[in-house]
């Protein structure tokens, strides 16, 4: 059950692995001098930054190494509050609390997404930066979001991770804010498996994330300077950047084939009377991964959701904050709201809403029905035609 990049993947890759297999230069760094070494975790991150527009791009083993090292970028330290939305996966909890910080979620608003009035609710002395999370391939608010953290002195980090390929008023997801962070997950829009990168255009915040990521060793640029921080290895690799070259090839196409079989499903779907669809901040922004439904009742959602095989997102593990009983014992010792009923609001959403598939297959994101993105008109019409009769099904028993 991959994402819509794994669905992609041929001779390219196949083709980029065996190069680098060949010149026996595995490792991220090596004699430039030597024509065997042939550099591709360097190169992905110039075509990072030539494809995003952005001015700097450093490889990672995974999102959230990304999400880790961006934190770091911007100076989380120990007691420091970040602002994040009740509806992510865990790993952007995560990457705060090894910080040393306290996550502070925030409900989400009809987008699911993190909701711009509730943050201003959060802020307190403690608040350092606020994390919105481009959740299910829908760019979050960010307009909303960047004059909230300039008013108060914020910054911003993208947890882009299910939004590669993206983009918001004409920018792309994750080099909005201040830092952002990606996955290459299997899971997500273009793939290595594992793999993340973080995108900038602060020198200052490049160098502090290249530096965590390297064992505190500084970048090989012009211009930068040892900050003598403790880092940690977060290196991409060879092998993985070459296979992440081929699929970040593939994304500009990818990205489009995704929103033809959306707009496809979805048109189909509309004609049901009475369905309805979350919110999208960017209506062609999107990376188009899922197609959202938003029903009337849990009730119904669930039954829906049991004739088609999957359920609501309420259901979909660690990526509702009420699921991550760890996380919960987290919050409760810091003094934060805790456990189901916390978040309300959020709560409703997630018991209402089915997250179809259209390019991300995967029941662990609630999105175990629907498409993808080998469907053909056919099968798009099909699926549809499918849930359409469960939902009337549903709704003439009531």
């Amino acid at each position: 059950m991959p994402g819509p990049g794994a669905f992609w993947v041929g001779e390219e890759e196949k083709k980029a692995i065996a190069e680098v297999l060949d010149s026996q230069y595995l490792f991220r760094f090596g004699d430039v001098n030597n024509p065997k070494f042939l550099q591709k975790t360097a190169e992905l991150e110039r075509e990072v930054e030539k494809q995003f527009h952005c001015g700097y791009a450093l490889a990672t083993t995974s999102g959230t190494a990304s999400l880790l090292s961006s934190l770091f970028a911007i100076g989380i330290k120990p007691g420091d509050e970040v602002i994040v939305p009740a509806y992510t996966y865990l790993a952007t909890y995560t990457a705060v609390i090894f910080l040393g910080g306290v996550p502070v979620l925030t409900e989400v608003d009809d987008s699911l997404t993190i909701d711009p009035e509730e943050i201003k609710k959060k802020i307190t002395p403690k608040t350092k930066a606020i994390l919105p999370v481009h959740m299910l391939g829908n760019p979050a608010n960010m307009d909303a979001i960047l004059d909230i953290a300039k008013e108060h002195g914020l910054k911003v980090v993208e947890d882009s991770c299910q939004a590669v390929g993206a983009t918001y008023r004409g920018k792309n997801a994750g080099t909005i804010g201040d830092v952002g962070a990606m996955s290459l997950n299997f899971f997500k829009t273009i793939t290595t498996g594992e793999g993340g990168m973080v995108v900038t255009n602060n020198a200052e915040y490049y160098e502090r994330a290249f530096e965590f990521h390297h064992q505190g060793t500084p970048s090989e640029r012009e211009g930068t300077k040892n900050l003598g921080i403790i880092g940690i290895n977060f290196r991409s690799n060879e092998v993985t950047a070459a296979f992440a070259l081929a699929q970040l090839a593939k994304l500009p196409a990818l990205v489009t084939r995704l929103h033809y079989v959306k707009d496809k499903f979805k048109g189909y779907l509309s004609q049901i009377p009475g369905l309805k669809f979350r919110t999208l901040n960017d209506e062609r922004g999107e990376s188009a991964a899922v197609c959202v439904v938003e029903l009337d009742s849990a009730e119904e959602t669930k039954k829906i959701g049991a004739l088609l095989g999957t359920g609501p997102i309420q259901e979909s593990g660690w990526h509702v904050y009420s699921n991550m009983d760890h996380i919960n014992a987290f919050l409760k010792e810091h003094g934060q709201p805790y456990g189901y009923g916390a978040y309300p609001r959020t709560d409703d959403l997630m018991s209402r809403t089915i997250a179809l598939s259209v390019g991300v297959v995967d029941a662990g994101l609630g999105a175990g029905f629907g498409v993808n993105v080998l469907s053909t008109d056919e099968e798009i019409e099909a699926v549809a035609r499918q849930f359409e009769e469960a939902y009337r099904k549903v709704k003439n028993e009531q």
